[in-house]
């Protein structure tokens, strides 16, 4: 049995077909095969049912493929166990939201670089919903997510990072003075409902009994902001420290009374596989957060 294998079908599992599997791993269609075909040799079980057009894990397979995701963790750990205490090393792929992603994360990867040099970051930008679906299949290490909103997958826990607050902004100019009559009379750009932030601010607007007219309904926090300040509506979005110091000429009122404020967090696996990485990350992102940050107690 080689890591290399088990790689393949944990990437034969996560893809659905033996074809995505190689061209996740590398590999060619047949060397895909042949690992399958190995390690059913080894195990003396079918993993796969190939009476369908697409092979379809088996009990047995699923369960290779359960223990797979656990030995490949371990294994992907040891650089990070191995040498001084004091410098890590090692890979860790980290998914991340927008507003981390042109914030924080910059000069927090910047800092851990300077201190970790033989430490890797690999990063990869999406909704939180979905970097959470990607954790859980085993694609990333560990992701900085809004703080998880119901459903989300089994098996995931969170550390908290630092705090941003929800934000009614509307064009220049615009009459702020009454901020319910705003929502109710203004073409309203809604943020996307599949990411967990646009659920909060859904749930909110019906607790408030605020029916808007949705004009738009955007996952991009960057193009909300410009369509704002293009005059085309009124929105409701978190704001980070740097797009409270950048966001031009725009009125600005805080959602909610007192302030919608959501928790930015550090979220991995239960069986946390990347340890002390991700340890380090999250007190990297603390630092660069300031009065922003949420020290665990």
């Amino acid at each position: 049995m080689s890591i290399r294998a088990l790689r393949t079908l944990v990437a034969i599992a996560q893809h659905g077909s033996f074809a995505r599997a190689a061209e996740a791993v590398h590999l060619t269609q047949s060397a895909v095969s042949l690992h399958v075909r190995a390690l059913e040799e080894e195990f003396n079980v079918r993993l796969f049912d190939r009476s369908k057009r697409l092979p379809v894990l088996t009990d047995s397979g699923h369960l290779a493929v359960e223990r797979a995701r656990e030995v490949l963790s371990l294994y992907d750990s040891i650089a990070a166990e191995l040498g001084d205490a004091s410098e890590l090393r090692g890979r860790l792929k980290l998914g991340v939201i927008q507003t981390t992603l042109t914030d924080v994360l910059p000069s927090a990867l910047a800092a851990l670089s300077q201190q970790h040099p033989q430490l890797r970051v690999n990063v990869t930008s999406g909704m939180s919903a979905e970097l959470a679906v990607r954790i859980e299949a085993g694609e990333l290490d560990a992701a900085v997510t809004t703080e998880p909103v119901k459903p989300y997958p089994y098996g995931l826990v969170s550390k908290p990072l630092y705090q941003e607050g929800f934000w009614i902004i509307a064009p220049e100019g615009t009459d702020a003075s009454d901020s319910r009559r705003m929502l109710l009379e203004e073409n309203f750009i809604r943020f996307d409902r599949r990411a967990w932030a646009g659920r909060l601010i859904d749930r909110e607007l019906r607790r408030q009994r605020v029916r808007v007219q949705t004009g738009m309904e955007l996952d991009s926090h960057t193009a909300i902001i410009r369509m704002v300040t293009s005059g085309l509506g009124v929105a409701i979005i978190p704001l980070s420290q740097h797009d409270l110091h950048s966001l031009g000429n725009v009125v600005r009122v805080p959602f909610g009374n007192p302030q919608m404020v959501r928790q930015v967090v550090l979220l991995e696996r239960q069986d946390r596989p990347a340890g002390r990485l991700a340890d380090a990350l999250a007190s990297a992102i603390r630092t660069q957060a300031g009065d922003w940050a949420i020290h665990e107690k």
